[in-house]
Order: C-alpha cells, then sequence, then structure tokens
C-alpha cells in the first residue's frame, strides 16, 4: 500500500503545479510554447524528461535483460543526435516557429506540411500509446488491476493533466521529474547490485551480455542505433521547447545539459536491468520452462525490482521515477500531435482566422479525442519495443532527412524535401502493415530504420539533383545569422 501512495501524492503535486498554471494561459503562443519565455534549466528538465520515457523504461530496460550492456547502442543513438542537435538549436529557435511542420512548409511547401503533420501524428500517438501501457503495468504490479485498466487510467491522467496548461505545465514539472529521475537511479544501482549478491552474481549472466556488439553483431547494432539517432534528430517536442525557450543563447546550452542527463540516466536504466536480471534470468514469469525469455515480461524488470527488491524508501523513490519517466513523456506526446492538428490543419487550412481563445480551446478537444486514439492504437502491438521502433522509424525516416537538409544543404529542392517526406513514411507504413499480416514478420523492428531512411536519404538526394535549384529565398531563412 506504500507504493500506492507514493504514486497518488506524486499525481497530487503535479497536478496541483498543473492548476496553479491554468491562469497563465491565455493565447495560443502560451499554450504551445509557454509564451517564449523559458529558461535554461527549466529547458534541460523538460528536454531531458521528454527523451527519458517507456521506451527507455519498458523497452530498453527489456533490451537489457535479454541482451546486456549492448543495450547501450539503442541509447547512444540517441547521444549521438543530441551532440548534432547543439549546432542547430540555436538557428531552430531563431525561426521561432510553432511547430516542425512549420519548418517543413517555410522551406518546402504545403505538402511537406501535410505529409509531415500525418507522420508525426500517427507515429507520436504511436508513441504516447506505450507511455499508456507502461502505466498500465507500473498500476497493474502495484494493484494487481488489469493492465488493459491500467493503461486507461493512466490516458485519463495524461488527457486531464495535458489540458490544463499545456506546455507551461509540463515544463512547470519536469524539473521536479528530472530530479527524482536522477535521485531514484542513483540509489536504485548500488542497492539491487547488493540485493541480487554483488558483482559476481551478475557475472552468472551469458557472457554476450557484457560483449560490445552483444549476441548479434554490428548489423543489429546499426538496427538499434539509427531509430534512435534518426528520431532525435527529428524529434518535434524538441524542437517545440526550442521554440519555447527565451532566447537562442538558452536553447543552445539547454543541449548541454540535455546530453549529460539523457546519457546518465540512460546508462543508469541499462545497469539496473542487467544487474536485476542477474536474479530473474532464469525464473518465471520472465523465463519459461525451456529457458526462452518472455519479451514484455522482460520489459518490467525495473518496476520488478523497485517493488520486490529494494528497501521500501528506495523501492518508493524509484516507483517515483517511473511515475515521472511514464507521464512526462505521455503528456509531451500528447501535447505535440494536438498541436499538429490544430496548427498544421485546423488554423492553417480550417480555421485561418480562429481567435486565440478559439484555437486554444479546439486544441483542449483535440487532447481528449487523440488520448483515446492513442490509448486504442496500442493494442495492436505486442510489446513497448515494436512500438518504440515503429514509431522512432516512422519520424526519423519520414521527417529526419528533409528536416535536417532544410538547415545543411541549401541545394535541397521543394520536390526532394516532399519526395523524401513520402518515401520514409511509405517504406515504414508498408514493412508495418506486412508485419502485421503475414504470419511470419517480413522484418523485425530492429531493422525497419535501415530501409526507410535509406529511402528517404536517396529520395532527397536524386529527386534534389533532378530538379532545378530552389530560390534563395527558400533557402536563406535557415542560414541567417543572428542579428
Amino acid at each position: 500500500m506504500f507504493y500506492v501512495w507514493v504514486v497518488v501524492g506524486y499525481l497530487v503535486l503535479l497536478f496541483a503545479v498543473g492548476i496553479s498554471k491554468m491562469r497563465s494561459v491565455k493565447t495560443q503562443e502560451d499554450f504551445m510554447v509557454a509564451g517564449r519565455k523559458t529558461p535554461t534549466l527549466l529547458l534541460v528538465g523538460t528536454l531531458i524528461c521528454t527523451w527519458i520515457g517507456s521506451g527507455s523504461l519498458f523497452g530498453g530496460a527489456g533490451l537489457a535483460f535479454r541482451m546486456g550492456f549492448s543495450e547501450l547502442w539503442m541509447s547512444a543513438g540517441a547521444w549521438a543526435g543530441i551532440a548534432i542537435v547543439y549546432f542547430l538549436a540555436h538557428r531552430v529557435r531563431r525561426i521561432a516557429e510553432f511547430t516542425v511542420s512549420d519548418i517543413l512548409e517555410k522551406r518546402y511547401n504545403k505538402w511537406a506540411r501535410i505529409f509531415g503533420t500525418f507522420a508525426i501524428i500517427i507515429a507520436y500517438l504511436t508513441i504516447a500509446g506505450y507511455q499508456f501501457r507502461g502505466g498500465g503495468r507500473l498500476i497493474n504490479i502495484l494493484t494487481g488491476l488489469d493492465p488493459m485498466i491500467g493503461g486507461a487510467i493512466t490516458c485519463a491522467i495524461t488527457i486531464l493533466f495535458t489540458m490544463l496548461a499545456g506546455l507551461v505545465s509540463i515544463i512547470a514539472v519536469d524539473l521536479f521529474n528530472g530530479i527524482v529521475m536522477t535521485l531514484g537511479v542513483i540509489i536504485g544501482v548500488p542497492l539491487i547490485l547488493s540485493a541480487v549478491g554483488g558483482w559476481q552474481q551478475v557475472q552468472t549472466l551469458p557472457p554476450d551480455h557484457f560483449a560490445v556488439l552483444g549476441q548479434h553483431g554490428g548489423l543489429w547494432a546499426a538496427g538499434v542505433f539509427f531509430p534512435t539517432f534518426f528520431l532525435l534528430l527529428g524529434e518535434s517536442s524538441m524542437y517545440q521547447k526550442f521554440f519555447a525557450a527565451k532566447d537562442e543563447h538558452s536553447a543552445r546550452r539547454a543541449v548541454i545539459g540535455m546530453i549529460i542527463g539523457v546519457v546518465f540516466i540512460e546508462s543508469m536504466l541499462c545497469a539496473l536491468a542487467v544487474i536485476g536480471s542477474a536474479k530473474y534470468f532464469t525464473l518465471a514469469p520472465f523465463a519459461g520452462p525451456d529457458g526462452a525469455l518472455n519479451k514484455a515480461e522482460t520489459e518490467t524488470i525495473i518496476l520488478q525490482i523497485a517493488r520486490y527488491d529494494l528497501p521500501m524508501f528506495a523501492g518508493g523513490l524509484l516507483m517515483a521515477a517511473a511515475v515521472a519517466i511514464i507521464l512526462s513523456t505521455a503528456n509531451t506526446f500528447l501535447m505535440i500531435p494536438s498541436t499538429n492538428v490544430t496548427r498544421d490543419i485546423y488554423q492553417r487550412f480550417i480555421n485561418p482566422a480562429a481567435s486565440q481563445e478559439k484555437i486554444v480551446r479546439v486544441q483542449r478537444a483535440l487532447i481528449v479525442v487523440l488520448g483515446v486514439v492513442a490509448y486504442v492504437v496500442a493494442t495492436f502491438f505486442k510489446s513497448i519495443l515494436d512500438m518504440a521502433f515503429t514509431a522512432y522509424t516512422m519520424v526519423g525516416a519520414g521527417i529526419t532527412p528533409a528536416l535536417l537538409a532544410a538547415f545543411l544543404w541549401k541545394r535541397t529542392t521543394v520536390a526532394g524535401g516532399v519526395a523524401s517526406i513520402v518515401a520514409g513514411m511509405l517504406v515504414t507504413i508498408v514493412i508495418t502493415a506486412m508485419n502485421f499480416i503475414l504470419p511470419e514478420p517480413l522484418m523485425e523492428t530492429d531493422y525497419i530504420i535501415i530501409p526507410a531512411a535509406s529511402a528517404s536519404i536517396l529520395a532527397l538526394i536524386f529527386v534534389s539533383l533532378l530538379t532545378p535549384p530552389p530560390a534563395e529565398e527558400k533557402w536563406k531563412p535557415f542560414w541567417a545569422t543572428s542579428q
């Protein structure tokens, strides 16, 4: 019961902050980009919390349980992406738009906006959906409640919190969420190491758990590295939060804090999972009678550790960290598609003259609708890791090449940008659909990024080179120096 009260108390605290921020929301700019007033420290907290979600807590942890420390190849893709983003953050803030689709239309045309918006909506609802699944698993471990019902409860909580004050409420609580995450893993790692019997017990795991490339080799490492790499470079919520920064310098400094925080927390989550697996590697329900590991069950290892293997205080703190990880990401990844539909479809094509109050009302209604859709989408996948890789590829192949080219390649043409977005989306959708239809998967989700990103990049390059160079006014805003 102690753990239930920890979670309830934590949620009450978050809602109190969110309610207190409601009065500060008066315009579209307030709701979507927090009034463009966010200082560096708050930006660091919200950027870290955006990235560290159920993909890390469940998908990454399950992968670490099964594969060992080579799971860090999945995390390292994001680390490399963040390092590149450092050189772009100030230029993104300078443009001062609302969404990534704004950038795509500004650099290309309305079709780039439309296709980009659909790619983001599909991917981000999938990501929000697996946060709900993660919340359902957490509630199941705490109370025994069916995970589907727990997922519905998580969905409802996320919708209510996101509706309160939009990005203002999300940013306001994310620094605190980040602190709780950090403390939870710092305290949890040495305690679980002691609980399982020390490093000697960890070394009883299969030798490939300590190999640099794990049991599958370089192709597998590339397959798990590039989805997070390409996603991070095109991650819409990150760009939206750069738009929320008070100035260009704050945006760029925040990236330094982000990479430090993300590297540390993801490494510690991996360590928690690997150390915990030393105890549970051959035990039910993680392993079957034949010794085969249950993919979905291995994804709950960190919650298992928090609930059953740590002292009460440390377990409660790690459980609170899990709540912070799930909700902070769920809020953001529900906020982004609602912003895209409101800004890139409703305001752009349906009602350009809508008042500020009307826009905020429409977005709040969309948060409810899209939250329910995300919950339904989550039921179609077998595991959180499968959902993660599919969503990562949709953004990484559908958005990232065209988005980066807007800032890095003056020769990119309108046709090249649109072709890149369409090619990346189509390959991802076709392979995912075939995986559902065929009795055996056409391609494991670990590898979808390779053909999808290849198609997107090749379309970008060849179509751009086969069409006339763009006019200067198309690329100049993305290369202009700061005033």
